[in-house]
């Protein structure tokens, strides 16, 4: 689960608010993390290569929308979109954030499902459900800073210190990981890693020209 929200939803970020639904070892969080920078920094230099290489039959705008649809973290689409062109790094990550807004009913879903498992499962005794507060308060942060009631300085301050805070959870992640606990993990998370890299590949080319071909 960790490492699907990682590469569907917005990377590392999505991997650390889905474990918090999840409640499993921080270590298992750490592999996930470990699968969103190693496939993520590869397609960040590969989807411009591809580019470049004439092998995606795609324009820059359209470009833009593939590259923000299929790419990780948020970073990643930056770069990968600014390496073609300003208008398909625009275009990207307005994409990008319509995925990263998603978040917040996905963890939603996400919690109600554990829920019901959890409660039908006997050695458990049911938990009940887990509210992710981390997506109610995403949603009521983008509300109020699409009402523009911040001003611009705070904001840069506020993602200053998210920033920050973000390091610090990265480290704490680090600090309860050990390459025993990776290689207790096993090889599972890379292959599915892998078979997703090459699902956003391929599938995001595929859904892309789909729903441009509809419009």
């Amino acid at each position: 689960i960790l490492t699907c929200a990682g590469a569907s939803i917005c990377g590392a970020a999505a991997v650390l608010a889905t474990e918090s639904v999840v409640r499993n070892s921080p270590h298992k969080g750490a592999v996930a993390v470990a699968t969103v920078v190693l496939f993520g920094t590869l397609s960040m230099f590969l989807y411009p290569l591809l580019y470049q290489a004439d092998l995606v039959p795609l324009n820059l705008q359209e470009m833009g929308v593939y590259i923000g649809g299929s790419l990780y973290e948020v970073a990643h689409v930056v770069a990968a979109g600014n390496a073609i062109s300003q208008d398909t790094a625009e275009t990207a990550v307005i994409v990008k954030m319509i995925r990263v807004m998603l978040i917040a009913p996905f963890l939603i879903i996400l919690s109600y499902q554990l829920a019901k498992s959890r409660d039908t499962d006997e050695t458990n005794g049911g938990t009940g459900l887990v509210i992710p507060w981390f997506a109610v308060m995403f949603l009521v942060v983008a509300g109020v800073n699409s009402l523009h009631i911040v001003s611009i300085g705070t904001v840069k301050v506020i993602n200053a210190i998210d920033t920050f805070a973000l390091t610090i959870a990265m480290c704490a992640l680090g600090m309860e990981t050990s390459v025993d606990k990776f290689k207790g993990v096993g090889l599972g998370p890379i292959y599915l890693a892998a078979i997703l890299f090459v699902w956003l590949i391929f599938g995001g080319f595929a859904i892309t020209k789909g729903v441009l071909a509809i419009q």
